[in-house]
């Protein structure tokens, strides 16, 4: 007789891949619907899609380089997450991460390249984590809902850095609410030249060097919230803050904690945007990265490796998005974001919507072949 686990125990791929896998299909099939609607053929447009994302080494690289964004803000969003904490303000954190880096590509000029690349990232980090800190601290010394502020400090970095690029931080001579263009020793190598100089040929695209630190700073993610006493504590305050003040752990200073490493997260972005593709401080450049971040955080379900699975999903509907506008121009750009809000409100909203029916049919199936098996 083969033992098998109890009915009740349902292993994990079930709920952290069949789930998910589920919910993404669905949202498809709906887009499919669509898309049949206004006349075009959905498989053509799915196919559009892929090859728009994955068809040419450049259109890879491109669709990596929005993953990159969206592992930083997911992982923000992650480690808050494992809190009890809903950081929505991703997108304002990104912003002031980016300011930061601005400041230092202006500021040193004429540096080495690669003391200015390290001071930028340290920057963005301390940039983005000093401004998640007062939602933060608001929350654990004052009771102030960390959703609540963290919107209205969306709002507030939009308009610093607005007020400075159209006052302060401009480029004499021009009406463009941008900095001037940082040296050359201020922007972060693309990926297509580093690969070249080691025999790799890969067309030309936005992709830089932040992909591997995104790498990096999940994988050091992975480490600090499994495999460290401060992530430890971080989870156990998010699991049950009773529990947490009873083992003797402030739940305040983990709340501030983790609200600074997810901010500094967040602030990263700035890196693969100001000194990896635009080489000067512009508006706008968070682009909804910030919002998105949230439902690669839901969909790769809090985990470092899911994330980068989920955001390289999104990385493919933001690059074959645009690609499928392109060739097909009933299908709008507009359209595209219905499909992207569509895998959103599946994998993020309604993650739960078919959860229970996945896991009673798999409980069914389990306990009709147990029932066999004994019957044996």
């Amino acid at each position: 007789m083969i033992a098998l686990a109890p009915p009740t125990q349902v292993p994990r791929w079930v709920t952290h891949v069949l789930v998910p896998v589920t919910n993404l299909l669905v949202a498809f099939v709906i887009a499919g619907i669509i898309i049949a609607a206004i006349g075009e053929d959905p498989f053509k447009a799915m196919k559009l899609l892929v090859l728009g994302a994955f068809g040419a080494s450049d259109l890879i690289g491109f669709t990596l380089y929005y993953t990159t964004n969206f592992i930083f803000t997911g992982l923000a969003v992650a480690i808050a997450f494992h809190c009890g904490l809903f950081n929505i303000g991703g997108e304002g954190q990104a912003y002031v991460g980016g300011l930061g880096v601005g400041l230092v590509g202006l500021a040193f000029s004429g540096w080495p390249a690669p003391i200015v690349i390290l001071i930028a990232i340290a920057a963005s980090m301390a940039f983005g984590a000093a401004w998640a800190f007062i939602p933060g601290y608001l929350q654990a010394k004052r009771g102030s809902h960390v959703v609540i502020t963290t919107i209205m400090f969306n709002f507030l970095a939009a308009a610093m850095i607005t007020y400075l690029l159209v006052e302060v931080l401009i480029q004499p001579g021009q009406q463009a609410p941008q900095s001037r263009e940082f040296d050359a020793n201020a922007w972060l190598p693309f990926m297509h030249d580093v690969l070249r100089g080691i025999g790799i040929n890969m067309g030309q695209s936005s992709l830089n060097l932040s992909f591997v630190i995104a790498l990096i700073a999940a994988f050091l993610v992975w480490v600090f919230i499994w495999h460290t006493r401060w992530g430890y504590e971080i989870r156990t305050v998010g699991a049950n803050q009773a529990a947490a003040v009873y083992a003797g752990i402030s739940p305040s200073r983990n709340i501030i904690l983790a609200m600074l490493i997810s901010g500094g997260l967040a602030g990263m972005v700035g890196i693969n945007e100001i000194i990896g593709v635009h080489h000067r401080l512009i508006l706008d450049f968070p682009a909804g990265f910030g919002f998105v971040g949230i439902a690669v955080a839901l969909m790769g379900r809090n985990h470092p490796l899911g994330i980068f699975f989920a955001a390289l999903l999104f990385g493919m509907l933001y690059q074959g998005g645009s690609e499928l506008s392109f060739d097909i121009p009933t299908i709008t750009r507009d359209l595209v974001v219905v499909i992207q809000g569509l895998v959103i409100l599946f994998s993020g909203a309604m993650e739960h919507v078919f959860r229970p029916h996945i896991i009673a049919a798999y409980i069914r199936i389990v306990g009709g072949r147990a029932v066999g098996a004994a019957a044996e």
